[in-house]
């Protein structure tokens, strides 16, 4: 394998396998927050042992995502040294406000949340407790709002360094060369503009609802466990219900997000968009094809399609025509980088501005199956509990849920790393979008042997890493909550909020 291949190897593993945790994080943020929060409404000590339980559930996922997100930074230096020369600017003022306005906050406030149960008042541990959450939403605004610049940049332009020593200005239509790209860097023209790119609202709401939904389905996973092995049955029914609740307003809340994301998509990578759905001829009544793959020779997707339902997917008109990568990108596009190039040559360099199709359809289409998937097991769900069927084991149908809903902690976690590779893969042969390709940010002086070895040697640590996660995991749920606790054990204002409710007249 040469350098190129190698080194977004190791960065899609790397990263594919920290992305485990920082979903998990922050859906768990909002569920601690839902089940304090109906602890201090209520005063029910059975929500007051639910959020304990879930906040050391919490704390292992954050350690080992913390531990694992560290890796990348580096990466940026070895591997993608030129890459990050010219996005450091860019970078630079997202990750500043990260470090501001997501760390310092997670930080400040971890301590408390994880050890303040009974050193600080309910109300106190309660604000930490929004705090932290509120700081893991922020560090995927920033890391996302850097990703989406990559995808749709705006906000910047172009300096290069002359032969004086200075740093002139390029013009907004300049094409980087392959000469100069060692001496080019994007400078922050708006910064608002920059957050604010073209895709980074639709991308960031994708985002954190996919995290939304991995955190309510470990809820939901581990309560329906319980249910199954009759054990912590309160604790089981209660968690269910949270974790069903948030289940149901992150996936319906998420099916809006996905569409409205492609419609992005649609309007600002089209290249992208024809290469998911495998539409290469630019005609009318563009199908949507359900399942099924690609052939590259042919040309030609195999697997059941609605005619014209793309089209109107993306137009609200069924007719109108979806653009076929044949049309993409552009002769004039081609002709400015590739000068003097014959029609039948600019057929064969248009390829080279295609993503692997084959590969590019079948991630999206497994995210969107999982998608489907999840929102058939809440609709199921919701229809149980209204039938009061959903914690009653006795019966078949129930038990069959139960035991879905058990194994259903993998399937967000499948989708999540399958809308990244569609995100990403989709992008290339551009690491910034139509500025800089992928093989021009690799570093100068990393060789192929020096990546392959470093590989080898995080594979190694992470697969340790993953069992200790899984050892740590299952030792937590095997202890399961602390239904033996007592109020008389917690501090007096604590047992406060129990009295006063025990004292509110019940209906």
């Amino acid at each position: 394998m040469d350098t190129e291949v190698l080194a977004r190897l190791q960065f899609a593993f790397t990263i594919m396998f920290h992305y485990i945790y920082p979903p998990l994080s922050i859906g768990l943020g909002v569920a601690l927050v839902i089940m304090e929060g109906i602890w201090l409404r209520t005063g029910n000590v059975l929500y007051h042992n639910m959020a304990r339980f879930w906040t050391r559930i919490f704390a292992l996922t954050f350690s080992i995502g913390v531990a694992t997100g560290i890796v990348m930074e580096f990466e940026f230096g070895t591997n993608w040294a030129t890459y990050s020369r010219f996005v450091g600017d860019i970078f630079g003022s997202a990750l500043a406000a990260e470090g501001i306005f997501a760390f310092f906050l997670e930080s400040g406030f971890l301590a408390v949340l994880l050890f303040g149960w009974n050193k600080v008042g309910p109300k106190m541990h309660f604000f930490a407790t929004c705090m932290v959450c509120l700081g893991s939403h922020f560090s995927a605004v920033w890391i996302v709002v850097a990703n989406s610049w990559m995808q749709t940049p705006a906000g910047y332009h172009l300096v290069r360094l002359n032969k004086e020593g200075v740093w002139e200005r390029l013009p907004a239509d300049y094409i980087l060369q392959q000469a100069d790209v060692h001496n080019v860097r994007a400078i922050v023209d708006d910064f608002w503009a920059m957050v604010f790119n073209p895709s980074s609202i639709d991308r960031l709401t994708h985002t954190i609802l996919g995290a939304w939904m991995a955190g309510a389905f470990l809820v939901l996973s581990i309560s329906a466990f319980y249910l199954l092995r009759n054990r912590h049955i309160p604790f089981a029914i209660a968690s269910l219900k949270v974790g069903l609740a948030f289940a149901t307003v992150a996936t319906f809340a998420q099916m809006l997000s996905g569409d409205a994301t492609a419609k992005g998509v649609v309007k600002n990578q089209p290249i992208k968009l024809a290469a998911i759905e495998g539409v290469y001829k630019t005609e009318p009544y563009t199908p949507l094809t359900l399942f099924g793959w690609v052939d590259p020779v042919t040309e030609k997707v195999h697997g059941p399609q609605i005619p014209g339902m793309l089209s109107f997917l993306c137009y609200m008109d069924f007719q109108k025509p979806v653009k076929g990568l044949h049309e993409m990108p552009s002769d004039e596009f081609l002709l400015a980088r590739h000068p003097g190039a014959t029609p039948e040559e600019l057929v064969q360099i248009r390829k080279q501005y295609w993503p692997r199709v084959p590969l590019v359809f079948q991630t999206y289409h497994l995210m969107i199956g999982l998608g489907m998937i999840l929102l058939g097991l809440v609709v199921v769900g919701i229809g149980l509990w209204w039938m009061g069927w959903l914690f009653d084991t006795s019966r078949a149908v129930t038990r069959w849920y139960l035991f879905a809903l058990v194994w259903s902690v993998i399937l967000p976690q499948v989708a999540n790393q399958a809308g990244w590779l569609t995100a990403e893969l989709g992008r290339q042969p551009w690491v910034v979008y139509e500025i800089l390709k992928t093989s021009q940010g690799l570093s100068r002086v990393v060789s192929a042997e020096q990546i392959l070895f470093s590989l080898i040697t995080f594979a190694f640590v992470y697969v340790l890493l993953f069992a200790v996660f899984i050892y740590l995991l299952t030792r937590k749920i095997q202890h399961g909550p602390d239904d033996g606790e007592e109020s008389e054990e917690m501090p007096e204002s604590w047992k406060a909020i129990i009295v006063s409710s025990e004292q509110q007249p019940r209906a």
